[in-house]
């Protein structure tokens, strides 16, 4: 077993940080806000620490996941940041989902600095956090991956390289860019046997074994007919995920069409009062 930091704990990170307690580690935490760091410690023991440089100090793995590129390199870089206080060949691994350009930035600080880093962002939102089910997309040098996914095991169930720095937030944009498009397919159809005077859920229960079948719809075409839109990804952060993408998309020469109109979509839903409801209320606009 492992001596542990977690930084960050959110919607995902609070459950992950607790996987890894279950599994035996010693684990630290830190949070900006510090009464969730307390209150996390109250729940599943460990410890936690005022600042991320205290809270890594002796840790074998650093594991990060907060909100996007800025919250990062606060969490990183500094007198206060995690590299200050990493002991030489400690590992930090990333389940933000951020940009490719600020991985390049922290994968070469560590580097610098004597530590290791790889980016693995996380799929399969609360539920999977929660259940220690994640899919985890990861990108780094073959050793450091290698020493890192012992660890993940304690809440991800799909582990994968898939190469070098930046590769795993590369894969993280291929997902959001697909779900995107999957939950404005169901929100069509859905509200398209809404119209019809269809039950949406016998359709469902027909289509879903069969090439419309999807995640998305077996597990949130019921909370979409019944209009409830709080069991997941929050707009707001697909919609920092989808800016990734479109930005990655103008610099790569990645033609994303589809993913820019369903942006401005998700826009829409942010204007109706949105902001926080789960992704599948894209259906709210075709009501």
């Amino acid at each position: 077993m492992a001596k542990v930091a977690f930084l960050g704990l959110g919607v995902m990170g609070y459950p992950m940080a607790g996987h890894l307690v279950t599994a035996g580690h010693e684990v630290t935490v830190y949070n900006r806000t510090a009464a969730k760091a307390e209150a996390w410690v109250k729940e599943h023991g460990g410890t936690s620490a005022p600042t991320p440089a205290e809270a890594v100090a002796g840790a074998d793995f650093v594991m990060a996941c907060v909100g996007n590129d800025d919250d990062l390199r606060q969490v990183c870089i500094g007198d206060a940041g995690a590299f200050a206080g990493m002991k030489p060949g400690a590992l930090f691994v990333d389940h933000t989902t951020v940009s490719a350009k600020v991985t390049a930035e922290m994968y070469a600080a560590a580097k610098a600095a004597g530590l290791g880093f790889v980016d693995a962002p996380v799929s399969g939102g609360q539920a999977g956090a929660q259940n220690g089910v994640l899919s985890i997309m990861c990108g780094g040098d073959a050793d450091q991956y290698a020493a890192a996914e012992p660890v993940m095991q304690a809440y991800g169930k799909s582990i994968k390289r898939l190469g070098e720095s930046g590769a795993g937030q590369l894969t993280k944009m291929v997902n959001q860019i697909c779900i995107a498009g999957l939950v404005q397919a169901l929100s069509e159809g859905l509200a398209f046997a809404e119209k019809a005077g269809l039950d949406g859920r016998a359709v469902v229960e027909v289509i879903a074994g069969g090439a419309a079948g999807s995640w998305q719809m077996v597990n949130r075409h019921g909370t979409m007919i019944d209009d409830k839109f709080d069991h997941g990804f929050a707009i707001d952060w697909m919609r920092k995920d989808l800016g990734i993408c479109l930005a990655t998309g103008n610099e790569i020469g990645a033609s994303l069409p589809v993913t820019a109109l369903v942006d401005q979509f998700y826009k829409d839903v942010q204007n109706m009062g949105g902001a926080r409801w789960d992704t599948s209320a894209l259906i709210k606009r075709l009501r």
